[in-house]
């Protein structure tokens, strides 16, 4: 590969809130070949704020920034409402894009995203973070390997205090994403019904408590426990098979094998903690959309997949609020 091949990817950030802050650090400090040159926010404190002390320039229209600078690749970290305007933009500069979940408000507005990334040729990927979770690359890994043998159970949790700052959307919006789109990662299949409830204790207009469960065409029930009502945070997935079960805490980025006697029976037994390389995800995120970009594709993950984790989010939402049981061409048009 020639030198001027090698040269620096530049990187802009939109949107410069909690979120946006993390990829304005994790860009510039630890993604090696890729300098982060722009950001961009209508705050000017908050521009002022991610410039100080960097060489990178700072701008309150992301139209201006897309204008003045050359850029390889974009982090779209704005509002959903905000996630159409600012990809089609990014994309018809020529610019590939990452942007945060969720991909859009609807699928309307998410498969215009997805045809005008194949008509300008460039990746458009989504920040589901906790694909890139160490400890969910690891359980992924083994479960592909056979290590549990036939998946029967799939069990999420995702509780925490309520976000003051969160009142566009529900729980299910903004948290289920990222469970459904890990379900569906670790096991490969895809939901053939669904049913859910919901309830609202402190949100002044959303849902902010969580119960789902899927049954998966593979035959494994999936479970989705979350809350904004739990006063600690608690992260964690577990997978029981024929072998046994996994338990992954994304928080402690710890994986944990309790295996079945080798007598096929189901008793009590050993705990094996699994060794798992512990990394920031958002750092594992964007190394692999600066690889993928390098390599030409394909995106970390499809935005095709991340549209379907949201639309399954919306469509719990709607077996919540009408008591029905999803299931059949209702739910295959989801999946679409």
């Amino acid at each position: 590969m020639t030198q001027a091949a090698r040269r620096p990817l530049r990187a802009g950030v939109v949107g410069l809130g909690m979120m946006g802050r993390n990829h304005v650090r994790v860009w510039d400090e630890q993604v090696a070949e890729v300098e982060l040159v722009a950001v961009a926010d209508p705050d000017a404190d908050a521009v002022r704020r991610a410039t100080a002390g960097r060489s990178m320039r700072g701008y309150a229209d992301v139209g201006a920034m897309l204008g003045a600078e050359s850029l390889d690749l974009l982090s779209v970290v704005a509002p959903t409402s905000l996630h159409l305007e600012v990809t089609l933009a990014a994309l018809a500069a020529g610019v590939h894009v990452l942007v945060e979940k969720p991909i859009a408000a609807d699928r309307a507005e998410a498969e215009r995203m997805i045809a005008a990334a194949r008509d300008a040729r460039r990746l458009l990927t989504v920040g589901h973070i906790e694909r890139f979770n160490p400890a969910i690359l690891e359980l992924r890994r083994r479960l592909s390997a056979g290590e549990l043998g036939r998946i029967f159970e799939i069990n999420a949790t995702r509780l925490g205090p309520f976000p003051a700052r969160i009142r566009d959307v529900g729980v299910v919006v903004d948290l289920a994403p990222h469970d459904l789109d890990v379900m569906r990662f670790l096991l490969g299949s895809e939901p053939v019904r669904l049913f859910a409830e919901t309830e609202q204790r402190i949100h002044t207009d959303h849902e902010d408590l969580f119960v789902g469960v899927m049954k998966f065409a593979s035959g494994a029930v999936g479970v989705l426990d979350i809350n904004w009502l739990t006063p600690t945070k608690k992260r964690t997935l577990s997978v029981t098979g024929e072998r046994g079960m996994y338990v992954a805490d994304y928080i402690a980025q710890d994986l944990v094998f309790f295996p079945n006697p080798a007598d096929a029976s189901v008793a009590e037994g050993e705990m094996v903690r699994r060794h798992v390389e512990r990394r920031e995800p958002l750092v594992v995120e964007l190394e692999a959309f600066a690889r993928a970009v390098r390599d030409g594709g394909p995106p970390p993950v499809d935005p095709h997949e991340a549209m379907v984790a949201l639309l399954l989010a919306r469509t719990m939402v709607e077996a919540a609020s009408t008591g029905a049981v999803i299931s059949g061409a209702q739910l295959e048009a989801v999946l679409a």
